[in-house]
């Protein structure tokens, strides 16, 4: 078959595909439910995905994992020796460094792209992704800044294609039960929650040498659209790049986007008015080891209004609600008790008053699986859970803890605007500047 035949095929195949996601999106609601009979009858169903896979180790191989069961075409790395480990599993598979370059030879004769990358090449994968007309699955954060992820949640509803971030954790049963539970009214009304995860991705200092870059690596494509610095060993590729503002955003970034998740879903929040941080001194290179973020949400359908408090690092509490708690969690704190979850568990407070306790009857069907969940979106327009608007507004919401530690200021949120309206030197966190080539635009 030659290179027309394959990419008209393509091409039919992708529009069909848009037109199912689009109709169904047009029915579905930000975290809408998977539905039994939703991927059902359709004429799709059972025809594989042509997939592009940005990212090919650690997350990325995982995500890779998710769809495997799909045509995967086309590989991209900076790394070749993680490129040519992946691809070597995958017959046939097309090996690229550059992404770009990926898209333009592939973008045209394919459905699909996973992408598990560093946080600062996410949005410019993503839009780019968007812009061709390919469905897309990301990791989280959905980007590396603010304002990146309202324009890739705008884009990618303005071309109907089926998304889904890497929040894997959205996609279990005992997510599920806590949301039933804290929506039952169970422990009456939540106007308090505390997240918190003991981990620490930040400190230290930028090196003050350069070390010659290793033959497999790219430096300078791994670089992409962050200003251009001297590669070190060790430092930054390719396990500590989230301690550092250009590349990531900290514990925040890493785990915000799984456990902030939890009291997102089950109490309908989206955007807060209020948001301030406290934390160490501020390093313009790195993320600080320990950070406390306070949001208010505004009441909303009848909900009170909710505040809720990130911890993470050296800062995370040893008890909340007056109970013990382990190294990272969630408590609901209600007016009728508490509710502690965690990825694998929950218990509710006070023990004596829920000993008899009996869970509200299933009211959210349980997941395929998360990335199963993206590919019958792409196939057949069937909603997914972590779609880019519930996920676009989560990210903006995560990353607006940071711009606050950065600016040192509790801000005044205008989320319509995307602005600070009490603190116009938070507009040089909320968007960035991008090295030329690696620019952000929808088209």
């Amino acid at each position: 078959m030659n290179h027309r035949s394959v990419s008209s095929a393509a091409l039919d195949r992708r529009r069909f595909l848009q037109s199912t996601t689009a109709t169904a999106a047009a029915a579905s609601v930000a975290g809408g439910f998977w539905t039994e009979t939703s991927a059902q009858g359709t004429n799709s169903a059972n025809q594989k995905l042509k997939i592009l896979c940005i990212g090919t180790a650690n997350r990325a191989a995982e995500d890779i994992k998710g769809v495997q069961g799909e045509d995967i075409v086309g590989m991209c790395d900076v790394d070749s020796n993680y490129l040519d480990r992946a691809a070597a599993k995958f017959s046939g598979v097309k090996k690229y460094a550059d992404y770009r370059e990926m898209y333009a030879a592939e973008a045209d004769r394919v459905d699909a792209v996973v992408i598990g990358t560093s946080d600062h090449h996410h949005a410019p994968a993503t839009m780019r992704a968007i812009n061709a007309g390919l469905h897309v699955y990301c990791e989280k954060p959905l980007t590396h800044t603010v304002a990146e992820a309202r324009m890739i949640a705008e884009a990618a509803k303005a071309k109907g294609v089926a998304t889904q971030m890497g929040t894997q954790i959205h996609a279990t049963n005992n997510y599920r039960r806590v949301v039933e539970i804290v929506q039952s009214g169970a422990i009456g009304d939540v106007g308090e929650v505390h997240v918190w995860v003991g981990k620490g991705w930040g400190g230290g200092d930028r090196p003050d040498k350069a070390d010659p870059v290793p033959e497999h690596l790219n430096w300078d494509l791994w670089l992409g659209p962050a200003p251009e610095r001297p590669y070190a060993s060790g430092r930054y590729h390719p396990a500590q790049w989230r301690r550092w503002w250009d590349f990531g955003q900290g514990t925040l970034g890493d785990m915000g986007c799984h456990y902030m998740d939890l009291p997102f879903w089950a109490l309908g929040l989206r955007h807060p008015i209020s948001c301030e941080a406290e934390g160490p001194e501020l390093n313009p290179e790195t993320c600080p080891l320990g950070l406390t973020v306070k949001y208010k949400f505004p009441s909303l359908d009848g909900r009170p209004a909710v505040d809720l408090t990130w911890y993470d690092g050296d800062r995370c509490p040893r008890e909340v609600a007056g109970e013990r708690v382990p190294g990272s969690g969630v408590m609901f704190v209600g007016s009728e008790g508490n509710l502690f979850a965690s990825y694998s568990n929950y218990k509710l407070f006070p023990r004596e008053k829920f000993a008899d306790f009996t869970p509200p009857a299933e009211s959210i069907p349980n997941s395929i699986g998360h990335h199963a969940e993206w590919i019958a979106a792409c196939k057949d327009g069937s909603p997914t859970t972590c779609n880019f608007d519930y996920s676009g507004a989560l990210t903006e919401s995560v990353l607006l803890g940071n711009v606050a530690y950065r600016t040192g200021k509790q801000l005044d949120w205008d989320a319509a605007a995307l602005k600070a309206t009490n603190c116009p030197e938070a507009d040089a966190f909320i968007r960035k500047e991008y090295r030329k080539g690696w620019e952000v635009e929808a088209v």
